[in-house]
């Protein structure tokens, strides 16, 4: 979508529809105060009104709720709202009237572009044509406000496309989106970037290095695992950061079978995959001052005859040995191959994503993404970051008990838990094992990738986490 900042006139814009902010002890302007509709107008959190003024573009009033009460996560809310109407409109442009926000226009800014882009995307890759001529998508969002907002705005619009990017994917159903077609999205990615690098390893090549975890997992199903590694030299005098999404393309559970009802959903586990990628290709559009090197283990874990079973034993890529005692416990094994490669490669600290458990869901609903993390510093940077994006995170605590729980009975560790307790911190637990003490923060995004119901995501695929990398290494590069 084109993004621009202007300092126009409400009379004098040039869209096809125009909106304004209203608060509840406002009134709409004079300009339109006496137009068709106007009466109407409610400053009512969420409320829409459609008002007419002769001569002019049709313009809608977005309620705003009480003053002191705005946020940005209130105006990315009303910012979708006006999207969706635009789309109901058939309009191709939109202005927005930047609103007054506690004195921070740039993150006003920040919020309506990205309730803008999120908010007018849809998914119809595989929907035939209705009729001859497709519904006008919006293409562009005019911000009439400060010339001093433009740079925010700008990276609100590099990573709300490269959320909607994220959703596309996640979206695709999994005939189609393979490992080797997220391997070859990384490589586009690689292409159109002269700071990103690509390298895709293979099952021939998985086997040799010993990632026992990423070959154990694939070994059920005809689609064969790719370790995807890219990597971005964005310079900058600090560590290099890495950053790990578990990229399960579709998860049956293996011969540890799930339900069958909503299993549909499970083309979706490889959301921590998605947002990795596009916040990668994000960071090298907006030519952030960081290094960093993204891997992403990707497979289907299938049942079959050749399917890994439940008590079989393997070894990581580090060397440890694992019990199996779940095939649907499958994310864990692949991402810690994963995090241990992303130390050979030199990652100085770490950040994984991932649909892991859905004991998270229990625990933190679509709110918030758990965030368990071996460096309080690093914890409290993704915390931040997730707080400047609105894509929320709740920290919560590792224990040596919890380790205790994760302790395998003929190998060194098991893949599940020995007891039903705290199943979203066993599970990291596990993982903290393959990071030799690297400072390290694990996000589980089960609840938060898609069925978050937001106004801007609605309830499928939602792309989280592609916002929260993108501020977590615009902090980093600083």
């Amino acid at each position: 979508m084109k993004v621009t900042v202007q300092q126009t006139e409400l009379a004098a814009v040039d869209a096809d529809l125009v909106a304004i902010g209203l608060y509840d002890d406002e009134s709409p302007p004079d300009a339109i105060a006496a137009a068709a509709g106007a009466a109407a107008a409610s400053g009512d959190f969420r409320k829409l009104s459609a008002v007419f003024p002769d001569g002019s573009a049709r313009v809608v009033v977005a309620g705003l709720g009480k003053r002191e009460e705005i946020d940005p996560e209130r105006l990315r809310v009303a910012a979708a709202l006006v999207a969706k109407e635009a789309g109901r409109l058939e309009a191709g442009s939109l202005a927005w009237v930047l609103p007054e926000a506690s004195g921070d226009d740039a993150a006003a800014a920040e919020a309506l572009v990205t309730g803008t882009i999120l908010g007018a995307h849809r998914f119809d890759r595989f929907k035939g044509a209705a009729e001859e001529d497709p519904p006008a998508r919006l293409e562009s969002l005019t911000l009439l406000a400060p010339a001093s907002v433009a740079a925010e705005a700008e990276i609100a619009r590099v990573y709300a496309e490269a959320q909607n990017r994220a959703r596309e994917l996640q979206s695709t159903p999994a005939n189609f989106a393979t490992p080797s077609f997220l391997a070859a999205r990384a490589e586009e990615i690689a292409a159109g970037a002269t700071a990103v690098s690509a390298e895709v390893l293979g099952p021939e090549e998985i086997a040799a290095k010993g990632m026992g975890g990423l070959a154990a997992v694939s070994q059920g199903g005809p689609e064969e695992p790719r370790l995807i590694v890219l990597r971005y030299a964005g310079g900058g005098s600090g560590p290099t950061l890495g950053l790990v999404g578990k990229g399960v393309t579709f998860d049956t559970g293996g011969i540890s079978l799930k339900p069958g009802a909503g299993m549909q959903e499970m083309k979706m586990d490889m959301s921590g995959a998605a947002a990795v990628l596009e916040a990668v290709a994000a960071i090298a559009e907006l030519g952030l001052a960081i290094d960093l090197v993204a891997v992403v283990p990707s497979t289907e874990n299938m049942p079959s005859g050749t399917a890994v079973k439940p008590g079989d034993v393997i070894t990581q890529l580090n060397g440890k040995t694992v019990e199996v005692n779940n095939t649907d416990a499958e994310g864990r094994l692949i991402l810690a191959d994963a995090l241990t490669y992303a130390v050979e490669l030199g990652a100085e600290r770490i950040v994984d994503l991932a649909t892991l458990t859905g004991a998270v869901v229990i625990a933190l609903g679509s709110t918030y993404a758990a965030v368990i993390a071996n460096d309080d510093e690093l914890a409290a940077d993704v915390a931040r970051a997730g707080e400047r994006s609105g894509e929320l995170t709740w920290r919560l605590p590792l224990h040596p008990e919890f380790k205790e729980l994760m302790k395998g009975t003929v190998a060194d560790l098991s893949n599940l838990a020995s007891k039903r307790k705290a199943g979203t911190i066993t599970a990291a637990s596990f993982l903290e094992e393959f990071v030799d003490g690297t400072p390290w923060a694990h996000v589980d995004i089960a609840g938060t990738a898609w069925d978050v119901g937001r106004a801007y995501t609605g309830s499928d695929a939602s792309g989280f986490g592609v916002r929260l990398l993108v501020e977590l290494a615009r902090e980093l590069s600083a």
